[in-house]
């Protein structure tokens, strides 16, 4: 106590070495002196900190240590920093909330009662969602190795937004992983699997491309970035490059209403007149017509499907879809197959001259035998693979899809016919911005609509669809509150002269009075993707704009680090950059 009778109370949180407790060593009530949350401190446990603490504040060492008011308090982690939020995986009706702080408790109240009782909440709960913890997730090892780190940071935070985990890793590999790490691939983590952004044996290709790829100067903005990726891209442009693509998510879908449930689940058609041998690229929508997945379905059979999914999103939509399974009774089985496949994008304008002799029926790769977005069975080098003939980078070319063990032969035998590797910073980011690509749980959200997304389909289907009846609602409106545009940086240069590449969720602004635009459903404007485009020579980002700021050519801007840079708008919609009629990829 102090002089005048009251209290001075202190606290540290452990940063250097956190003591992890299990649940199941958290004691019960009358077990604990003072709650289950709260345990005993020891003096030599605390002494260091209290000897600062001291310092700070001398009264400290006058008004003395009084054990039996000590506690150590117990704070919840997981694997992802994040709430685990939700209706159990495994038990139908048990919902959780955990890992929330004092300070987040009324909100996550109200989302937990809206998400029970209505199925949608106001936000996009990707993120807090349970079921984004993939099987492998929740090994017991994992998750030690992954709350310590989170454990750690909580106070030494990882602000940098590509910064990396580094515990739990080379949990999934791909079958060239040994290939890649011999190239000196640069390896970030995507729904656990190893991914390559770069290679260091491409570093030749920075002389050739020396003038389209700048060097970043700022350190913030070069960390966790590998300047070859760039040069990559502009060589898969130029002639033709493989791209690891193994972390996707891949479900397959059979039985007698495999057509009825991915009917009911996607807004695109998938069922009957649509031919075996075809892809579609479509969307699942919550109940107000929010878009909650961003996929392709091929058909393999008239009652058999395979979904490929994102590596770090297709864990909640296989459980959403089991859900509706249970729910409707459909009579189908869904299987995740993720590690039993593996698949490489062979892409660029040489792709077609290159794969030929690798093929065993050459001519069935030429155009007019092989439409765009649809797949068939064939022979490559001698392995077996199904070849989707689609692209997300604007290039011509195949997704190689084939069976995991049969990945090394089909890498070495591409490598041989001097086919590039090509990291996936140009397949997730630099081409994606390009071509105005969006990406489920950063473009596309539940907050926004379809429409909004500039993702409306030219007709709607008959047959019944999740969220058809607010989908339906938006599409019969005059104009959207707000719209998914395309922004190019007009001038990147900060106050001291140096050009600058931002990354993250930036708040766009209107130039005229400095303040973020508001659409007029009270949402904000951020930039929702952001990277460099070496193709088109400036950094691009999207973002949602308020309607009357919809404009191609309207200038506004951005912050970012505390300085404002100019931005113009150059597309409304979907409207790519590169190649804007989509003439390369149907080549």
């Amino acid at each position: 106590k102090t002089p005048e009778g009251g209290q001075i109370e202190w606290g540290y949180y452990e940063e250097k070495a956190p003591r992890l407790v299990h649940p199941r060593d958290i004691l019960e009530k009358d077990q604990a002196r003072l709650s289950p949350s709260q345990r005993d401190l020891e003096m030599e446990q605390i002494i260091e900190p209290l000897e600062k603490a001291m310092e700070l504040t001398p009264i400290l060492g006058e008004l003395g240590y009084d054990e039996k008011r000590s506690f150590n308090g117990l704070l919840q982690v997981t694997t992802d920093g994040g709430p685990s939020i939700g209706e159990s995986t495994a038990v139908r009706g048990l919902w959780y909330a955990e890992s929330v702080w004092v300070k987040d408790g009324p909100g996550t109240g109200k989302v937990l009662a809206d998400w029970m009782t209505d199925g949608i909440t106001e936000l996009d709960h990707h993120g807090i969602d349970i079921a984004r913890y993939q099987p492998f997730q929740r090994e017991a090892d994992y998750i030690e190795a992954r709350c310590y780190e989170t454990a750690f940071k909580v106070y030494n935070p990882p602000v940098h937004d590509r910064e990396p985990y580094t515990a739990a890793r080379d949990g999934r590999r791909s079958p060239f992983w040994a290939r890649e790490q011999a190239l000196g691939a640069h390896f970030m983590e995507g729904g656990g699997w190893e991914r390559a952004h770069g290679y260091e044996s491409n570093a030749h290709l920075l002389d050739q491309y020396a003038e389209r790829v700048p060097v970043r100067e700022n350190e913030w903005d070069n960390r966790h970035f590998w300047r070859v990726s760039n040069a990559e891209q502009l060589k898969l442009s130029d002639d033709v490059g493989m791209i690891n693509l193994s972390h996707f998510f891949i479900i397959d879908v059979a039985g007698p209403d495999a057509e009825a449930l991915l009917e009911y689940a996607s807004v695109a058609k998938v069922g009957g007149d649509t031919p075996v041998g075809k892809g579609i690229y479509t969307h699942f929508l919550d109940a107000k017509g929010g878009v909650r997945a961003d996929l392709t379905i091929l058909r393999l059979a008239a009652d058999r499907y395979r979904i490929i999914d994102g590596g770090d999103t297709g864990h909640r939509d296989l459980i959403w879809l089991q859900r509706m399974v249970d729910d409707h009774g459909f009579d189908v089985r869904l299987t995740d197959q993720t590690e039993d496949f593996g698949c490489l994008g062979v892409w660029g304008p040489n792709a077609r001259r290159v794969l030929k002799p690798l093929a065993a029926e050459p001519d069935a790769l030429d155009a007019d035998q092989f439409p765009f977005a649809h797949f068939r069975e064939i022979t490559l080098a001698g392995v077996t693979v199904l070849a989707f003939r689609i692209s997300y980078v604007g290039e011509q070319g195949w997704e190689l899809h084939f069976n995991y063990d049969d990945g090394l032969a089909l890498w070495d035998a591409l490598a041989e016919a001097n086919v590039t590797p090509v990291g996936i910073e140009t397949y997730a980011n630099s081409r994606r911005l390009e071509k105005s690509l969006r990406l489920q749980n950063a473009d596309l959200r539940t907050e926004y609509n379809l429409i909004e997304a500039g993702l409306t389909r030219p007709k709607v289907k008959p047959a019944d669809f999740h969220g058809k009846s607010a989908y339906l609602e938006q599409r019969n409106q005059a104009s959207q509150p707000a719209y998914l545009c395309t922004l190019g940086m007009v001038d990147n240069r900060d106050q001291r002269g140096v050009a600058r590449y931002p990354l993250g969720h930036l708040p766009v602004v209107d130039p005229g009075n400095g303040e973020v635009l508001v659409d007029a459903k009270g949402r904000r404007s951020f930039t929702t993707s952001i990277a460099y485009g070496p193709t088109v020579g400036r950094n691009l980002m999207m973002a949602y704009l308020p309607a009357d700021y919809c404009e191609a050519g309207r200038e506004l801007a951005i912050e970012y680090f505390n300085e404002s840079y100019p931005v113009r708008v150059e597309s409304v919609g979907y409207q790519p950059i590169y190649d804007p009629d989509n003439e390369r990829p149907r080549s």
